[in-house]
């Protein structure tokens, strides 16, 4: 019973969030209890207000906020305090830009030094070169996060290289592998990119064991699926983690996870990551960024705070299908996050919804109007 209880009460929220209360873009007053009769022009200018809040209910819905990042309220408004941000901006653009950036040219320099020796030398000992591969991996994920001065907390035990099992996780930005990836060497499964991450993709984390996919073909899923299933399978294989929303939201919602990592028959290990605005927000917006202008937005700030639990692994259960499995599990890392959870399909934000369905919600939404206004 207490199941069935939580299933009508996560559905009823979700349809709460899907259909906007009609009873806010009503009129109120005493035009709505007149007799029916001829439709006359005050009518009409009566009902207006009540057609332009409606219309704006709809284009500002629980999907859009889902990626939209909210810009940092200017506190530099006065005269007093306008020379203390032009200190500021001076600190971290002309003295922690610099450093950091010596910094991760530091790294670069010592992991490729060590890398492509160690990746052309040792081909005929695998075990042995994974090995050093996964640690020098690591090491430039650090020193990653040190260019931003990341402050990330770990709570609960660390990933370890076992069968059969997968890590999933919300999403946020590129830059949540990383900080996953400087405690553990995860096999990711990512989007291609291109350019320079592109480049990265194809060499260097290919050694660990990631698997990319392209959305626009649907070829390419059925290999990636395929794929994944063998990666689990390996005894010696990296872990494998997957964000299964499929894009990044901008750390105050959830939307849908996809069911295909909660379909290989193996433990589930939900990782819950919450970045603190307070410095910077972690945000991506790929449609409006470039990768390279998020990584400068992040190494001119102060610091990217950050928390990262890992849950209890989880199992699906003998009654439960793999979308119900895929709920709790977001469930788990919404409660564990502090994040709001939404019924949309991350997907819609590259594809947006045939002219049918939105033709369909709109006259759905107008009848219910017409339905209260009957009523009354």
């Amino acid at each position: 019973m207490s199941s069935t209880a939580g299933k009508m009460v996560t559905s009823r929220s979700e349809l709460e969030l899907d259909h906007p209360n009609i009873e806010d873009y009503l009129p109120s007053g005493s035009s709505i209890n007149e007799p029916r009769g001829k439709l006359r022009l005050r009518d009409l200018i009566d009902i207006s207000p009540t057609l332009t809040e409606a219309a704006g209910a709809i284009v500002d819905d629980s999907f859009t906020r889902c990626f939209k990042s909210n810009p940092p309220e200017p506190w530099n408004w006065n005269i007093y305090l306008f020379p203390l941000w032009c200190c500021g901006v001076f600190v971290r653009y002309c003295l922690l830009f610099p450093l950091r950036c010596m910094t991760l040219a530091f790294g670069w320099f010592i992991f490729l030094s060590t890398f492509i020796p160690v990746h052309s030398l040792l081909k005929g000992q695998d075990r042995l070169r994974k090995k050093i591969e996964r640690v020098l991996v690591e090491m430039i994920c650090s020193f990653f996060v040190a260019s931003w001065t990341g402050v990330v907390r770990y709570h609960g035990p660390r990933p370890s290289i076992r069968p059969k099992q997968v890590y999933v996780a919300n999403h946020t930005s590129m830059i949540d592998f990383i900080v996953l990836e400087q405690m553990t060497a995860f096999a990711v499964i990512m989007q291609k990119h291109p350019g320079w991450v592109g480049l990265l993709q194809s060499t260097i984390l290919e050694s660990v064991g990631c698997i990319w996919f392209n959305r626009s073909e649907a070829k390419d899923r059925e290999i990636v699926a395929r794929k994944l299933r063998n990666h689990v399978q390996g005894s010696d294989n990296n872990p494998l983690l997957i964000f299964p929303e499929g894009t990044c939201v901008n750390n105050n919602y959830t939307v849908m996870f996809k069911k295909g990592a909660f379909e290989l028959d193996c433990t589930v290990c939900p990782i819950a990551i919450k970045y603190n605005k307070i410095f910077v927000d972690a945000f991506w917006n790929s449609r409006k960024q470039s990768f390279t202008m998020h990584l400068l937005q992040l190494m001119t700030s102060w610091a990217v705070v950050c928390e990262v639990w890992y849950l209890e692994p989880q199992t699906i259960r003998p009654d439960e299908t793999a979308i119900e499995f895929a709920e709790r599990v977001r469930d788990m890392i919404s409660h564990r996050a502090g994040l709001k959870k939404v019924p949309w399909d991350g997907y819609l934000k590259y594809s947006r919804p045939s002219s049918k369905h939105s033709e369909r919600k709109q006259q759905s939404f107008a009848e219910s109007i017409l339905a209260r206004l009957e009523e009354k």
